[in-house]
């Protein structure tokens, strides 16, 4: 291995953080949504927790079947629903729930040919003005998806556009008023919803980056004390330490300049990694177990840190850039964006593995997966 930057996923995390959801929502099903290929940390090996699950939630449809091929044999729903007749084919041969959120897609549903009706969960824009009937028009979408012969069943969702900081009553409210007498089965609540909105849990809760151990107002203070365990560690190593007098400066932009005698770090790691170039100095960062800040400018394959707090680092010392001890929320927030973002984009180029802590009838499914897909 040319370079010592790997990534480890937990799936003893996602297992942990699926029973507190269930916990949190005890009176709902549990949708798991591992869309972007479980937010990065890869659908295969996270699948083995995903057992207490009541349904996989996610986008692709490449995905939807690599999860019917792992043996998943309860509810896939596709969150966009389908855009092509081929679609259709495929939702129906893997029996496969869509959202519909458009006449478009009712039409693909009107005309398709297929073997046995499939679940809807129909969509209402109920304020986020991404995707949905306006609520003026539910009813009509609804009462048409319930005359078809290709639905089996017509449930109701909407998503919320900032349960995050608390302000979701105008869209329940609203949602509720359209649907109070059209019956179906309810799914509201994203990450937000499930942890600090109960009115919201209804049917079917869909939690997607607290799976996985992020927060989704991306600050971990916010959910300091629910019990979250990260399901990605991204580690790497020293490979470089300078020694700087005052009013040297660091990287590319010499952005950071030092006002004391300082050693550097030079870690591999850079945005071609995927991790944030915009992470500014003072970004967290982990040496030897020891807290510490990146200083200056991220560049594509290294980044530099503040040796001071770890006076004993040298060549081959440990690095946390994300993990247990620094959360993906702090880096995220220190760079300006979530948590989402920093998980979803790790590179290709950087290997993963499975941390210890499944059992090994699990790790003989991880390997077993990986051979057949």
């Amino acid at each position: 291995m040319p370079r010592p930057i790997i990534a480890r996923t937990h799936p003893e995390a996602v297992r942990h953080n699926l029973g507190l959801v269930k916990q949190t929502a005890p009176h709902s099903r549990v949708w798991a949504v591992v869309k972007a290929n479980a937010y990065g940390h890869g659908i295969e090996r996270i699948y083995p927790a995903l057992a207490q699950a009541d349904g996989i939630a996610l986008l692709d449809l490449d995905e939807a079947v690599r999860v019917r091929e792992l043996g998943w044999t309860k509810p896939i729903l596709l969150l966009e629903g389908v855009f092509e007749p081929i679609d259709v084919e495929v939702a129906d041969s893997h029996h496969l729930s869509v959202a519909v959120h458009c006449d478009e897609q009712l039409q693909l549903l009107e005309s398709a040919k297929l073997r046995q009706p499939i679940d809807v969960m129909l969509k209402m824009n109920s304020g986020m003005n991404r995707l949905g009937f306006r609520p003026h028009a539910f009813r009509r979408a609804w009462e048409r998806a319930s005359a078809l012969p290709s639905i089996r069943s017509v449930g109701l969702m909407s998503h919320f556009a900032n349960a995050d900081d608390g302000a979701i009553d105008w869209q329940l409210d609203q949602f509720d008023a359209v649907t109070q007498d059209i019956p179906g089965e309810q799914s509201l609540s994203n990450s937000a919803g499930v942890l600090w909105h109960p009115r919201a849990h209804r049917d079917w809760v869909r939690p997607g980056t607290i799976l996985y151990g992020a927060s989704p107002t991306g600050a971990t203070r916010h959910v300091a004390g629910f019990g979250l365990r990260a399901a990605m560690t991204l580690t790497s190593r020293v490979i470089g330490v300078q020694t700087l007098m005052p009013q040297e400066t660091v990287g590319y932009g010499r952005t950071y300049q030092t006002s004391h005698p300082m050693r550097i770090g030079v870690v591999a790691c850079g945005y071609a990694d995927g991790y944030p170039r915009h992470a500014r100095t003072g970004t967290p960062i982990a040496v030897d177990g020891v807290r510490t800040r990146v200083v200056g400018r991220v560049s594509m394959d290294m980044l530099t840190v503040d040796l001071t707090p770890c006076p004993q680092a040298t060549i081959g010392s440990s690095v946390e850039l994300w993990g247990d001890r620094v959360k993906v929320d702090d880096v995220a927030e220190a760079s300006g964006t979530i948590g989402y973002e920093l998980m979803c984009a790790l590179a290709r180029r950087v290997p993963v593995e499975v941390a210890s802590g499944v059992t090994t009838a699990e790790r003989s499914r991880l390997a077993e997966c990986v051979t057949t897909l």
